[in-house]
């Protein structure tokens, strides 16, 4: 199996595809960042069973310190329901069984500030490009600069904005695998706390594509989406 290596510092890390056998260093490195989290609604946490799916379709990755596992980033294929992300970006009940989602990472608090997660995601799309998989989706809350910044980073975009997990309010990000996306000249930038609008134009057809600070606020940079889905 194919293995990552890096820096952390002046220590050395691996990246693998991750295994049963780390399931319960899996669950207690999520204890540890639900428990140092400022806003708990930022994280929506996976059950034992919801790792264990992952790591069996081989959509979780892990890295290594030492062999210690210090954070990781799972994808999941996800149960094709009335609640499936794709509907929510306008795909087809045919298309869902091509769809993976981008699930959580976590990172223990003594080796945050190293990228770790950004790092993560490109070995992640990495493996999603050798895949079958044609569209990979994920959820964040508005605010959570962070994570936001993650999914755009990895040229995913922004194609709903609902509540999900009963009333939490998220962005739907998705990008279409194997495809690049054509850049519209269409650019709108809407405050980030003015949902209505937002939701407007994205029920219009519009996307969000990027993210950008204005004195204490935060926008979200929207394109017209022409054919990309």
């Amino acid at each position: 199996m194919k293995e990552w290596n890096g820096m952390l510092g002046d220590k050395e890390y691996v990246v693998r595809v991750l295994t049963k056998d780390s399931i319960e260093d899996i669950l207690s490195i999520q204890e540890l960042v639900l428990e140092t989290l400022e806003n708990n609604d930022f994280l929506s946490p996976l059950t034992k069973e919801e790792f264990e799916d992952s790591i069996s379709n081989h959509l979780m990755v892990g890295v290594f310190v030492e062999e210690e596992l210090i954070a990781f980033r799972a994808l999941a294929i996800p149960e094709i329901d009335e609640k499936h992300l794709g509907f929510d970006i306008g795909l087809t009940t045919e298309q869902l069984d091509k769809v993976v989602y981008q699930e959580i990472t976590n990172v223990l608090p003594n080796y945050r500030g190293f990228g770790m997660q950004k790092s993560l995601g490109t070995i992640v799309m990495e493996l999603l490009d050798a895949s079958p998989y044609t569209h990979v989706c994920a959820t964040v809350a508005p605010f959570n600069i962070a994570s936001l910044k993650d999914k755009l980073s990895q040229e995913m975009v922004i194609g709903a904005l609902k509540n999900k997990y009963g009333e939490m309010l998220r962005y739907v990000f998705y990008k279409k695998l194997h495809e690049n996306r054509e850049v519209s000249s269409e650019v709108l930038e809407i405050n980030m706390g003015d949902i209505e609008k937002q939701q407007q134009l994205l029920s219009e057809g519009w996307i969000g594509t990027s993210i950008l600070q204005k004195d204490d606020d935060w926008y979200v940079t929207y394109e017209k989406k022409g054919t990309y889905l």
